[in-house]
Parts: C-alpha cells; structure tokens; sequence
C-alpha cells in the first residue's frame, strides 16, 4: 500500500460551475479513501510566471497595480500567465511578461522554483524565474486594460516593506525572501 493512500481522494463526478476566459469554476463530488463521499469547490487556472528581476544596482524590478479583488493597488513582482494553447513555454512566458509589465529585458532567466498559489480551492501553477542581465529596452507594452507603474527598491526598502506588510501578494513575498536569502 502506497504511504500516502489514505490521503488519496478521487473524482466521482464533477460540474462545471462557471467557464471564464482566465478561470473556471467546478463543483466536484469526491470519494475519500475511507469510502465517504465529499464536496470540493475547485478554480482551475492555467499556469503562470513570476519575475525575481534585480538591476546591476541591486533594486529589484516591482510594479504596482490596482487588483480588483483587493480593491487596492498591490506592490509585486512582474507575472502572468501563460498562453491557454501551450504555444509559449514558462521561460518565455517570464520573458514577454518582464518585457510587457517594466521597461526591462533580460539576457538570462533562471528557474528558481514552482509551486501552487492557493491549493486549497484553486489548481495555479506558478513559475518563480530569477532574471539576470537586465537592459533597459523592451518596447512591448502591457495587456489591454492593464496599468501598471515600475517600481525599484534596495535590499533594504524590500525588507523595510515586507516588515510593514506594504507587500501582501504571496509570489512577490517568495521572490523577495529569496533575494534577501541570498547574500
């Protein structure tokens, strides 16, 4: 028996809830491995990207945008998600999004990890890129109906910010940790 088989839960049947352009909404019956049966509320999301990208001054590339839910503007690093057809890979899914949301290119990307944003309801994937060799040259702009505003902080103005709890998005939080980890 697998060490985890009690943990195991299975698909009885499911229903689609609501079908969206970035999301969709099931509500599906599941059967536990002691034989009860439960309900799970699931968002299933394509995959994304986020962007740990640092100057050669060592000021991380932010940007702050207004995120509806919230209902508040946000400071994060720079992220999106990734072409629904599987035409664009992580990597250059980090690339374009750094190059749409800042001012920035960059020569090299990194994969630093991946991980699930909110396991409890919602199947996210997310790739944390480090960005190195960074140019001031991108002439792509950003999505339709998105504004954002470039920000740089010093080592020192992340850590004041994450201490004041001035960065609450869970990516950017991930991204910053690593960076000040680092030295």
């Amino acid at each position: 028996m697998p060490e985890f088989a009690h943990l195991q839960e299975s698909k009885v049947n499911s229903k689609v809830i609501y079908d969206g352009q970035i999301i969709q909404v099931y509500v599906d019956t599941i059967a536990l491995a002691n034989g009860q049966q439960s309900i799970r509320e699931v968002v299933r999301h394509c995959p994304c990207v986020a962007i740990l990208a640092v100057t050669d001054e060592d000021k991380v590339v932010l940007v702050r945008q207004f995120r509806y839910p919230t209902d508040k503007p946000l400071l994060e690093v720079p992220a999106g998600k990734m072409d629904g057809d599987a035409s664009e890979t992580a990597e250059q899914t980090a690339a374009r999004e750094l190059a749409e949301e800042t001012p920035y290119t960059a020569s090299r990307l990194e994969l630093i990890h991946n991980f699930y944003t909110a396991p409890g309801f919602c199947d996210e994937y997310m790739y944390l890129y480090r960005a190195y060799g960074l140019k001031m040259n991108s002439e792509l702009k950003p999505d339709e109906g998105e504004v954002v505003d470039t920000v740089l902080y010093t080592r020192e103005q992340a850590l004041q910010a994450l201490r004041n709890k001035e960065i609450e998005d869970i990516k950017t939080i991930a991204a910053l940790q690593h960076w000040l980890l680092e030295c």
